[in-house]
């Protein structure tokens, strides 16, 4: 068996790790395995009549080319936002021009379904959040075997619990937050820190809640600039050091106000997002007169190497999507559910975007992380 693997969206910590482990896994059982170079965009770039194009996009893996990879974060096979079923005109491959002509978006499957039957690759199994999966899905529509493996620090793929690069963006948001107190205390600020989380404040959230910052503002509820300016005035005069902590997701809005979004939309029809931080620093210094402190820490949540937590999600992922593979299975996704590692239909991932569950875990009035009684919760309170 010949199993094809790859990495799509931003990377995160244990990706490596994932592939070293889908690697090891295969070969011992005596399978080949072949790395497809920056996500989908790899065998999108691949001409089945010319061999260079593929000695370049698709790499073979054996246990000496992945024997020290998961020492480091990020993913050595790179990674993009290539969207084989909405590729740009002018993003067309040469070669595929006199194909895929006229103005718009073009669908070159039916290349990528070539390049898979040139190359001879039998499973398929990306590692990617909604976006890459999604594609995935397609294949799987299509007659490919696939087998996911979901990844995410924003944690929100629908039908499993967890994705590899939560924990460690959890743990970078709450380093990188006790750092801050430092320079808040000193000067006194109000320090308003933008993390991550287009359409799920679980990162927000779970940051806040850990590190004990005072508010919290999330993706899923539109925050009032006034009350929140009000509440954090408060908190800076009654802290000793003078000083008041938030976060912020990055998709969140003002009740006034929409998302913020800069540049064209990406292939899957995303629009880059971020700036809400230093908006709300703004308005903030405006309303309470105190000095602001901002920081942006998204990519700082995935950078550097994987905690242990995710480096054991990502080696029994991948454990467990390489024998789906060599058993046969078709169209799977790998899960943690309950605490329990598991499978579910890799359809699973469109029926829905996980979201706090505000009611529960979040203080729509106080913009506090709610957490009173955890007996019978999931462990990270999606």
């Amino acid at each position: 068996m010949r199993i094809g693997i790859l990495t799509g969206g931003g990377d995160v910590p244990g990706l490596n790790a994932c592939i070293k482990a889908v690697v090891n896994r295969v070969v011992s059982e005596g399978h080949q395995v072949v790395g497809i170079r920056r996500g989908w965009g790899g065998l999108a770039e691949t001409n089945p009549d010319d061999p260079q194009t593929g000695e370049t996009n698709l790499i073979p893996l054996d246990r000496a080319s992945v024997r020290t990879i998961d020492r480091t974060g990020g993913t050595f096979l790179h990674s993009s936002r290539t969207n084989p079923a909405k590729v740009k005109n002018e993003e067309v491959p040469a070669f595929l021009t006199q194909h895929f002509e006229g103005p718009g978006n073009h669908d070159i499957t039916s290349h990528v379904l070539r390049v898979l039957d040139t190359h001879k690759i039998d499973v398929l199994i990306p590692i990617g959040g909604d976006d890459t999966l999604s594609y995935g899905l397609r294949l799987h529509e299509e007659g490919v075997p696939v087998i996911a493996i979901p990844k995410t620090m924003d944690n929100d793929v629908h039908g499993t619990d967890y994705c590899i690069g939560f924990s460690t963006s959890v743990s970078r948001g709450v380093q990188f937050i006790h750092s801050l107190r430092t320079a808040a205390g000193s000067h006194e600020r109000i320090a308003v820190v933008e993390l991550f989380g287009r359409y799920s404040g679980e990162t927000s959230l779970i940051t806040a809640y850990l590190s004990g910052v005072d508010r919290a503002i999330i993706s899923e509820v539109p925050f009032d600039i006034d009350k929140l300016a009000s509440f954090l005035h408060e908190d800076r005069a009654s802290n000793p050091s003078k000083y008041a902590m938030m976060t912020i997701s990055e998709g969140a809005r003002l009740t006034e106000g929409d998302i913020l979004l800069t540049g064209k939309e990406d292939p899957y029809g995303h629009r880059k997002l971020g700036g809400i931080g230093a908006l709300t620093g703004e308005l903030l210094k405006e309303r309470t007169g105190e000095g602001i402190l901002y920081q942006q820490i998204g990519y700082l949540m995935r950078s550097g190497a994987p905690d242990s937590l995710d480096l054991m999600v990502a080696t029994n992922f991948a454990v467990m999507a390489s024998d789906l593979a060599m058993e046969g299975a078709l169209g799977r996704m790998v899960a943690l559910r309950s605490g329990t590692y598991t499978d579910v239909p890799i359809g699973v991932t469109r029926e829905g975007v996980k979201r706090v569950d505000v009611d529960e875990f979040y203080d729509v009035d106080a913009y506090q992380p709610k957490v009173r009684h955890v007996l019978g919760k999931p462990m990270f309170l999606y």
